[in-house]
């Protein structure tokens, strides 16, 4: 009677071990979300957005040729 009750004594230490120590801050910590604008302030900013006028599009030459390293050692 007494091997039985140390066996399910041990597995029961071990079994309450095993909790307490995944519960005891091992978990990764959880990240604080940054703080967004209000809603207020980015309704504000999309609307800005659709009144301001859109760029026009310029060629790929073009743009390439406002890059080229000729033009920047000059």
């Amino acid at each position: 009677m007494s091997l039985i009750s140390d066996l399910v004594q041990g597995v029961v230490d071990g079994a309450l071990k095993d909790i307490l120590k995944k519960t005891s801050g091992t978990s990764k910590r959880a990240r604080r979300r940054k703080r967004t604008a209000s809603s207020s302030s980015s309704t504000l900013r999309q609307i800005e957005k659709l009144l301001r006028p859109a760029k026009k599009q310029t060629s790929r030459k073009r743009t390439v040729r406002s890059r080229s390293k000729v033009r920047r050692s000059a």
